[in-house]
């Protein structure tokens, strides 16, 4: 274990995160997404994971809303959806 420093010029900006998996697919960098959107890259060996002692694993998504208010049908639709998903 030797410390490393590494100075890094230019800086890289997506919209959407199939750019940044072709960027790291081209070489350009590291990416940090959520595994489902470049774990075919893994498997088939043209991406390899990095400093996963770093990245706690994930255990799924929260939703926060106010409860004591009558939630609109809209909301109670989206949040029961998402129960589901879950």
């Amino acid at each position: 274990g030797k410390q490393v420093n590494v100075r890094v010029d230019g800086q890289l900006i997506f919209n959407t995160s199939s750019h940044i998996v072709d960027a790291a697919l081209a070489g350009l960098g590291i990416a940090y997404l959520p595994e489902e959107e470049f774990e075919p890259h893994l498997r088939e060996g043209r991406l390899e994971r990095v400093l996963e002692d770093w990245c706690p694993p994930f255990s799924g998504y929260y939703l926060y809303y106010p409860s004591r208010r009558q939630p609109s049908p809209a909301f109670t639709l989206v949040a029961n959806a998402l129960r589901k998903a879950g």
